[in-house]
């Protein structure tokens, strides 16, 4: 398969198009709705202490929130939840910046690609809902029509985002990458575009890029969807 010349913009979700995290809201504001689930919360702190401790792991930690909050529930209860949830990102969680440039790869005619961390619960239904073409995001195991909630896929951060990365530029060969990211563990990713940009990142974060040759920008204002 080749790229044809074409430019292939790649954006991070969280905190790059986002003004912060979408999973734990999401998984949040669900159980908010059904109180009685709550509890299962409880059930994650194992799993939150072995992160706090060795600061690895965010694959396991992402499997038990979701196994233990989400867990049992209905492929169609959480598509309902999605059509609740997801207007609600795109009216008031999206940096103003993000748009605007995703606008502007729009109007390019560039193949737009969301690349994410975040679990294909939701990401998704969320790219298709903000232009995306394609969608790379972390995999959740379904047993049927029952969310497990365990990974099917590798956690789609640092390194694994990275290899995602390479195998999507082998598959267009002859396009020109740029690609934006936030976060220290991007940089992995960023450092392959032909235009790499960290958004909003750290002082950490935007010392290792420039020594990396990724651009640092700073994303500002919050989007407010025409209505």
């Amino acid at each position: 398969m080749s790229g044809g010349g074409r430019v292939v913009a790649v954006f991070d979700l969280d905190g790059t198009l986002t003004r912060r995290d979408t999973l734990f809201p999401y998984v949040w504001h669900y159980l908010a709705r059904r109180p009685w689930r709550l509890a299962r919360l409880l059930r994650v702190l194992p799993a939150a202490c072995r992160y706090l401790f060795d600061g690895h792991d965010r694959g396991r930690l992402k499997a038990a929130l979701l196994r233990h909050a989400l867990g049992g529930e209905s492929r169609a209860a959480i598509e309902a939840w999605n059509e609740r949830y997801l207007p609600r990102v795109i009216a008031r969680g999206l940096l103003d910046d993000a748009v605007h440039v995703l606008e502007a790869h729009t109007t390019g005619g560039d193949l737009l690609v969301l690349m994410s961390a975040s679990v294909d619960l939701y990401v998704p239904a969320l790219g298709r809902r903000l232009g995306f073409e394609r969608v790379i995001c972390t995999e959740v195991r379904w047993n049927g029509e029952t969310l497990d909630g365990a990974l099917a896929s590798a956690n789609r951060r640092g390194e694994e985002k990275a290899r995602c990365f390479e195998a999507l530029r082998a598959q267009h060969a002859t396009a020109r990458f740029v690609a934006y990211g936030n976060s220290g563990s991007d940089l992995a990713h960023l450092q392959l575009a032909d235009r790499g940009v960290l958004v909003n990142g750290s002082r950490r974060a935007r010392r290792e890029a420039r020594a990396l040759g990724v651009n640092c920008v700073q994303w500002r204002g919050t989007w407010r969807a025409r209505r």
